[in-house]
Formats: C-alpha cells, sequence, structure tokens
C-alpha cells in the first residue's frame, strides 16, 4: 500500500519542525543582593552586589559542562573577584583591592528589565564611594546575557561612566573590565590563552602582555573536553583596542591604565565627562577556533 499523500505530509512537517531547534530560555531572579540567571532552567551565573562586597561582580559563570570557567579568589590573590570592572588609584582610593574603607563600588539601584524569553537584562547603578571623600564617579551598566546555542552563552556589558569631578587615575595594573580563569583552565596548568593576532601566553615576544588586541581567549580542557571564555572590546571604546594585562595563572584584562601616554599624568578625566565602554564575554565549549571567536568578534564589531 502507498503512503497517502496526508502522512508523507506529516513526515515533512516534521522533519521541518526538528531541524529548527528552540531558543534557549533565559530567566533571572532577584535573591536578596544578588541575581540568579539561569539557561533553560539550569543556573549560568550569579550576579552579587552585597554591602560586604568591594565591587559587583559575576559568580560562577558556569560554562556548558557546568562547572565554573571562572575562579573566586584565593589566598594570594584575594582582589580576584571571577568576572567584574573596578580600579585602582582613583583620586587617592582604591575601588579593586580588599579594605572597603580605602573605596567601594556600591549599588544604588539593580534592576531586571527582561527576563523569561531568550535574554535576559540587567541594569545596575553604582556610586564609587569611601568615607571622608566626595564621589569621584557614578556608573550604569547595562548586561544583557543570551544562549545563542547550547554550546556558548554570551553576556554584553555596557557601561557608563559619569564623572562627578575631576579624575586621574594613576598608573595601576588594576582596572576596568577584568577576569580570573578556573585555575584548571589557566596556562599555568596546560590551558591556552590567545589573542586576535595569535600570541599565546603571557610573556615574549609572541607573548600576549602589554599587546594590543580585540579580543582574548582562554580555554582549557576538562573531562577531555576544551572549555573555555573570550572578552571581546567593542571598537567604539576609548582606546581601542586597549593593551592587556595578562597572567598565567589566569588572569586576564584589557586595560589602557598600566600603559598611559605619561606615567606622572597617569589618566585624566574631567568633571562631567561621560566615558563609555563595551564589552562582550562569550563562554564556550571548543577552542578558539571551534568556538568561531573571530566570526562572533566580526558579529560584536558591526553591532550597535
Amino acid at each position: 500500500m502507498k503512503p497517502s499523500r496526508f502522512l508523507l505530509t506529516g513526515v515533512f512537517l516534521i522533519s521541518s519542525f526538528t531541524a529548527v531547534l528552540p531558543q534557549s530560555k533565559v530567566t533571572a531572579v532577584r535573591v536578596g543582593s544578588r541575581i540568579d540567571i539561569s539557561i533553560n532552567d539550569n543556573l549560568f551565573t550569579q550576579y552579587i552586589f552585597t554591602d560586604d562586597e568591594k565591587y559587583p561582580f559575576f559568580f560562577p559563570v558556569n560554562g556548558p559542562s557546568g562547572f565554573s570557567v571562572t575562579s573566586m579568589r584565593n589566598s594570594l590573590y584575594p582582589h580576584h573577584s571571577s568576572l567584574f570592572f573596578a580600579c585602582d588609584r582613583v583620586n587617592g582610593g582604591n575601588y579593586w583591592q580588599e579594605g572597603l574603607e580605602r573605596g567601594r563600588i556600591r549599588t544604588l539601584r539593580a534592576e531586571i528589565l527582561n527576563s523569561g524569553k531568550d535574554s535576559v537584562v540587567i541594569e545596575n547603578e553604582c556610586i564609587w564611594s569611601r568615607p571622608g571623600a566626595e564621589s569621584p564617579i557614578r556608573d550604569v551598566r547595562t548586561i544583557t546575557i543570551t544562549a545563542p546555542s547550547k554550546d556558548l552563552y554570551q553576556i554584553d556589558f555596557e557601561i557608563r561612566l559619569d564623572m562627578l569631578m575631576d579624575v586621574k587615575i594613576e598608573k595601576t595594573n588594576h582596572s576596568f573590565f577584568s577576569a580570573r580563569m578556573a585555575p584548571d583552565l589557566s596556562v599555568a596548568n596546560g590551558g591556552k590563552m590567545v589573542n586576535a593576532e595569535g600570541n599565546q601566553g603571557e610573556q615574549g615576544d609572541t607573548g600576549t602582555f602589554g599587546k594590543r588586541s580585540p579580543w582574548m581567549d582562554c580555554y582549557g580542557t576538562r573531562n577531555g573536553k576544551p572549555e573555555g571564555m573570550a572578552i571581546l572590546q567593542h571598537p567604539s571604546n576609548p582606546w581601542y583596542p586597549a593593551p592587556w594585562f595578562t597572567r598565567d595563572y589566569g588572569f586576564f584584562s584589557p586595560t589602557p591604565m598600566y600603559w598611559p601616554a605619561d606615567e606622572a599624568a597617569g589618566t585624566q578625566l574631567k568633571k562631567g565627562e561621560t566615558l563609555k565602554l563595551r564589552y562582550r564575554v562569550l563562554v564556550h565549549s571548543g577552542d578558539t577556533g571551534t568556538a568561531g571567536i573571530k566570526a562572533r568578534f566580526r558579529e560584536f564589531k558591526e553591532s550597535k
């Protein structure tokens, strides 16, 4: 007996339907002074902004394996808090290293603007403050989290910094957007750190330290499978592409503050000036090539 037209049509419809994968559901819920973000009901990350912390940060940042690709401090570097934005040596204060009395980036407002479909959007307003001094900076962070595929999670940061007074940032390696990788994914433990030009590792002529590059990717192997995280700088950023401060133990940060044009002058910003910065973080399975970091940067570069 020949199959009916109806059955053939039914098979075609099923094949077409299964060929189109559903979008990942990304959700957020606020729990006290943190926001939990899940992808398809599995925890991806937490955005933490409690009063006893130096600055807001993300931890864990779980890769597709379910384990965090970042680490949360250790005895040698207690000021490395996973994935964060901060700065030392601002108008005599320290908004990076331990000691709240030296300065902290305090949350004034944290709101979930979107949740439950294919993205989460968080808006976080912060004030940079320390006892006995006027606040030099207020910032607003718009953070968008998506999951382009089961092997790739994405965090987009748009950060606007408003100068509330004349600001001087002295030469410092402790500055701006930064990440500390999990130890097992670091170069020191067999992982890779590679930039857009193909430089690898920290030091030397072929290393990444001090090199200007649009992006950096760090990855290692877990249970026989590579996994990692990349940071991308948007071309609209001042100082683009900023040189990278890198360490083989797993720290990497695109920062111009360690290489000011005039070391004595540092980096100076005037009262009323606004600084706008954009970064994209890609948490991925695979190595740099299989994760398509170059193509993902081209998409980011062309985004408005």
